[in-house]
């Protein structure tokens, strides 16, 4: 008899989860679910019209770089700049991609090299790009704000 009460408190204790609340169920599925996401990564990335939300999600973060780039490649050829020493360097642009698919810059590396020759080269970059949209990227079906860093050759040689 002692036996048969020991095992019924053992299977007692390991059944807990029998007693508990439906609440605290879901609580603690929701809580595992969360723990479970990659926070660090997206479904989907950003998309111009260009990229095909159909792709794997390494050739849409290559199509939205390509096309990111070629819009400020674009917009530096549209700048006239005036240069008293030649300048080749590499500047990073930090841009944020919101909720809403709109791209902001959220830092500009200065160098100090190009502000002595290009006194409001933030300034400008920052006009240019401003008002740029994309389609936002994806987390589980959700927009959600994604941060990109992308570089700026500059070569007035």
């Amino acid at each position: 008899m002692r036996k048969f009460l020991t095992l019924f408190f053992l299977a007692l204790l390991a059944s807990c989860e029998l007693f508990m609340s439906k609440e605290d169920k879901t609580k603690q599925l929701v809580n595992e679910e969360l723990l479970a996401i990659d926070w660090n990564d997206v479904d989907q990335y950003p998309l111009f019209e260009a990229c095909d939300e159909t792709v794997s999600k390494e050739i849409q973060r290559e199509c939205f770089q390509t096309e990111i780039l070629k819009i400020a490649s674009k917009a530096l050829d549209s700048l006239r700049f005036e240069v008293q020493q030649d300048l080749e360097d590499t500047i990073f642009i930090d841009l944020v991609v919101d909720e809403h698919g709109f791209i902001s810059i959220v830092d500009i590396e200065e160098k100090q090299n190009v502000l002595n020759e290009i006194g409001d080269f933030n300034t400008q970059i920052s006009n240019t790009l401003k008002d740029l949209t994309v389609a936002p990227a994806l987390k589980r079906g959700i927009p959600v704000s994604l941060r990109f860093r992308i570089p700026i050759v500059l070569n007035t040689q």
